[in-house]
């Protein structure tokens, strides 16, 4: 679906470059963009490196266990049924923290793992697993409490406090997190309602 949107986005780029004379400045944009693509994943990458470095060895280590632990309690409520020792489990918790962090990035390993593993978990013959889709919500609009990735962007365009943005990012995104979370929460009791499960 997304190659053709962006082949969509470049075919009517390209049409109104021609439509308005202005061809020269759509293919000089063209190159620009690309060479700022790859220096802003080279200043990236740097940071997506140490934290994914850091969430490995803390996996490695027990530390990914001790987080584990932490969140039992809260987690244990929304993702019903599932081992709160296993590795689902671990891994869930993982990507959790490396969003609190704001490591987007790093997060999404993490998250590719933890689905792979409720999807070993669940029941033979079901598509989706409520944990699975609680589990979509909760990565999706997850509390950030350290915008790391945001912060490094605002730093390279010449931010003088590209931590300023944090009381913003901390109400933003818990709203949507209780919002996504209330949401799917009703919608799984709308759903299991109507199959009568």
């Amino acid at each position: 679906m997304m190659k053709w949107i962006f082949a969509a986005m470049l075919l009517i780029a390209v049409v109104m470059g021609a439509g308005t004379g202005r061809m020269p400045q759509v293919c000089q944009s063209a190159l620009n963009s690309c060479v700022d693509a790859v220096e802003l994943f080279m200043y990236l990458l740097g940071g997506m490196c140490m934290w994914g470095g850091l969430m490995r060895i803390a996996e490695k280590s027990g530390i990914s266990d001790v987080i584990a632990k932490l969140f039992r309690p809260v987690l244990k409520r929304l993702f019903k049924g599932l081992d709160p020792n296993g590795r689902a489990f671990g891994a869930i918790c993982m990507n959790i923290t490396a969003n609190l962090l704001g490591l987007g990035n790093a997060a999404t390993p993490l998250g590719l793992e933890a689905m792979k593993r409720l999807e070993q978990e669940e029941k033979p013959g079901e598509v989706t697993s409520r944990n699975m889709v609680m589990f979509v919500v909760l990565n999706t609009a997850s509390i950030t409490i350290i915008p790391a990735t945001a912060a490094s962007l605002r730093l390279k365009h010449g931010s003088a406090a590209p931590m300023e943005i944090l009381p913003c990012v901390l109400v933003t995104s818990a709203c949507a997190l209780a919002a996504g979370l209330a949401s799917a929460a009703a919608l799984d009791g709308l759903w299991r309602g109507k199959d009568g499960k």
